[in-house]
């Protein structure tokens, strides 16, 4: 066979079997393909691990503050004791503590609600009932109802004041009011019910049907109330809040001037 027929046949050949030449690219295989354009799935699947972690970070901080608003349910009160026998009477909305001989009288206008009360009491309650004790202090208690919509539901400051004021009645005042102050609920929160109020008096001692009556009733509550809208319209008792004058709690007062709690040594000053 000449080379002329030889090249004839191999034309002949590459035409029968059809071969076509292919790029490297196209014999790459699905699953190759597949893994190469896989490198866009790592910025979906951060997102949506963001995505989940922020949702489970919102879901966890509404349970967390739903327990918080709701940590007063189904608790008890803590009793705290006060180991004073003095004389305690109720005048009106005001409750005074202490002998009548006594060099130097306070005013002391509280809410049983109010975060800035629970400091001063933490502070200075110790050194107040020295001073009731050994007779050189007396003190006019003025519970007043001035953050009554910052509970949920709303009025657990009437509530809390009306209970104090039964507990007075009977003898059990600074006993009640530092029991209350001690287990504070928070702002916005859910605050002690009439019932968790009455309960707290029975582990007191107050067992008469009067006080519990009175606390489901809300005996002293027009009378609270009415107080309040005295004292916070009341000139001396105003103070500067945000360039404004204003009555704000806890709020100290002796010979109708504010007392400037501010220096650690107020108390002595007043009755040294």
């Amino acid at each position: 066979m000449g080379g002329a027929e030889r090249s004839a046949r191999k034309r002949r050949q590459n035409q029968t079997t059809g071969t076509v030449k292919t790029s490297p690219a196209a014999k790459s295989s699905p699953v190759a393909a597949a893994r190469k354009s896989g490198g866009n799935r790592n910025p979906m699947i951060v997102g949506a691990l963001v995505v989940v972690i922020i949702a489970a970070a919102v879901i966890g901080g509404v349970i967390y503050t739903n327990s918080k608003k709701s940590a007063t349910e189904g608790a008890a009160i803590a009793v705290k004791s006060v180991d004073l026998s003095l004389p305690v009477t109720r005048e009106g909305a005001v409750v005074v503590v202490g002998k009548s001989s006594a060099k130097a009288t306070i005013d002391v206008y509280e809410d049983f609600l109010c975060p800035a009360c629970r400091a001063f009491e933490d502070s200075y309650s110790g050194q107040i009932e020295s001073k009731l004790n050994d007779g050189t202090l007396k003190v006019r208690y003025h519970m007043l109802n001035m953050l009554n919509d910052r509970s949920d539901p709303a009025g657990y400051s009437t509530d809390s004041a009306n209970a104090a004021l039964l507990a007075a009645d009977e003898g059990k005042f600074l006993a009640f009011h530092k029991s209350l102050f001690g287990s504070q609920p928070e702002e916005g929160a859910r605050g002690w019910t009439k019932d968790q109020l009455i309960d707290l008096g029975r582990s007191l001692g107050l067992t008469s049907q009067t006080f519990a009556d009175g606390v489901r009733s809300g005996t002293y509550d027009k009378q609270i109330s009415d107080a309040f809208q005295q004292v916070r319209g009341t000139d001396y008792l105003q103070q500067e809040y945000n360039g404004q004058k204003a009555f704000g709690t806890p709020t100290l007062a002796a010979n109708n001037k504010i007392i400037d709690t501010s220096d650690p040594n107020w108390l002595t000053a007043l009755t040294g």
